[in-house]
């Protein structure tokens, strides 16, 4: 007997939000367990830093975030803190790459009708909040305005833990979608930061980092196979070429977490068969993917926040100052307002400017909570923080009082939102049977009626 096939069919009028295919909702589901961890570990350590920060051991503290190792004749010398900015993230922003080209190749984001509407979202995201915070800070000056892509990007290991615990009833579309989102506008954080946070641009290092970069995605596309099976090959072969990558983006002034986006992007999505082409099993990007997402979210991602979220905030007067500032202000206004009605209007105007429709199984309130969760800003904010004001500023403090501030109002309201869906969500399942049929498949990821199924 022809057995139905899995994967959704192209529909006269597409429909944002669509059930997704089940392998790809399975592989969703994992990523989302493993970055409750990483958001619990960031949790923990920006609580541990601002402790360290706003008690005694604040000389300790700063002390160690200033100290300073590394090769100075290859700009390599560096603090603590600017280590796990430039280079721990850069681990960050590499899994950033490895997961937004996997969208584009083989994901979600393959299939156009769906990919507009998370990359409108983004778009929308970046643009409206930055608007906000401009129109705040008019008056400040130029200083004030360089902070003005500080509330553009959405953090995943944040963002995706809170829906993770909240919602685990929620429609994997939701999901599916808040992840893109993150990424894509992760995406364009770092084109921002290469654009208008790099200076004094120097043309030879970054000319010479492409001789490096070129290798790496040669050896990388040719003998992935093999990198697949033996993990020791990739960490003695591809990293040190990595590694070399990304020392001459760094030394030729652009970010050098710029040069994490580009590695990732190098790597090869899809198995290579036998005969040279695509062939079943895991891509070596998936393999990257499970092996670093730990070394990301576990380690590289809470360090940086160790060092960079540690504010002295000087009492209850100290953080009046702090959040009356125009800049905090702005980045508050941003996150809470801004972000949301910047994803929503961009994807509200998609539904009315295209051929594709909501989903009907979803409701515009469940697309206003992913809206108010994406305005959890922290990794890129704090980054893009210190590039504008310059680390350990007053303004740098008061922006990251202001992230900090901005993006527990908007976890918190979104929690709020989401519960009550969730609710919503789990007494439809409880009443409609969405267990599993004997092929193992839930019957939601089926083909719908009267849409007829291919050959298998």
């Amino acid at each position: 007997m022809t057995q139905p096939s899995l994967t959704p069919q192209p529909s006269a009028r597409a429909r944002i939000f669509g059930r997704s295919s089940y392998p790809e909702y399975l592989r969703v589901a994992s990523i989302l367990r493993k970055e409750t961890v990483g958001g619990a570990l960031l949790l923990a350590a920006t609580v541990v830093a601002l402790v360290l920060a706003n008690t005694p051991a604040a000389p300790f503290y700063f002390a160690l975030r200033d100290f300073e190792v590394g090769y100075e004749p290859w700009h390599l010398s560096l603090s603590l803190g600017t280590w796990a900015a430039d280079g721990l993230l850069a681990i960050f922003f590499f899994l950033a790459g490895l997961e937004l080209k996997r969208e584009f190749v083989a994901g979600e984001l393959r299939v156009v009708s769906r990919a507009v509407v998370p990359v409108a979202a983004a778009v929308g995201g970046v643009i409206i909040p930055a608007l906000v915070f401009v129109a705040i800070n008019l008056g400040g000056g130029a200083g004030a305005l360089r902070g003005w892509a500080i509330p553009t990007a959405t953090d995943i290991a944040f963002a995706v833990a809170v829906l993770a615990v909240i919602g685990s009833h929620l429609p994997s579309a939701l999901r599916i979608f808040l992840l893109t989102l993150a990424v894509v506008d992760d995406l364009l954080a770092i084109v921002i930061i290469a654009l208008f946070y790099s200076a004094d641009i120097q043309v030879v290092p970054l000319l010479l980092a492409v001789l490096p970069l070129a290798l790496y995605a040669f050896l990388a596309h040719r003998y992935s196979k093999f990198f697949v099976a033996r993990a020791f090959a990739a960490w003695l072969i591809l990293l040190p070429l990595g590694a070399m990558t990304w020392a001459l983006v760094h030394g030729s002034g652009i970010h050098a977490t710029v040069a994490g986006v580009l590695l990732g992007f190098a790597v090869p999505v899809l198995a290579r068969g036998r005969d040279g082409g695509t062939g079943d099993g895991a891509g070596l990007a998936e393999s990257f993917e499970h092996r670093f997402r730990p070394l990301s979210a576990g380690v590289a991602v809470p360090i940086f926040a160790f060092f960079s979220a540690g504010v002295a905030i000087g009492g209850g007067q100290g953080l009046v100052d702090a959040l009356t500032d125009p800049v905090a202000l702005g980045i508050m206004a941003a996150l809470v307002l801004g972000k949301p009605v910047g994803v929503l209007l961009a994807t509200w105007l998609v539904t009315k400017t295209t051929r594709a429709s909501l989903d009907p199984d979803l409701a515009w309130v469940d697309i206003v909570g992913v809206a108010v969760l994406a305005g959890v800003g922290f990794t890129v904010s704090l980054l893009i923080s210190e590039l504008a004001f310059g680390h350990g500023s007053a303004e740098d403090d008061h922006a990251k009082v202001a992230i900090l501030t901005g993006s527990l109002l908007a976890a918190l309201l979104a929690t709020g939102l989401l519960r009550a869906r969730n609710r919503h969500y789990r007494r439809i399942q409880e009443k409609e049977n969405t267990d599993a049929d004997l092929d193992g498949v839930p019957d939601v990821f089926l083909p719908e009626p009267g849409r007829e199924a291919p050959a298998g």
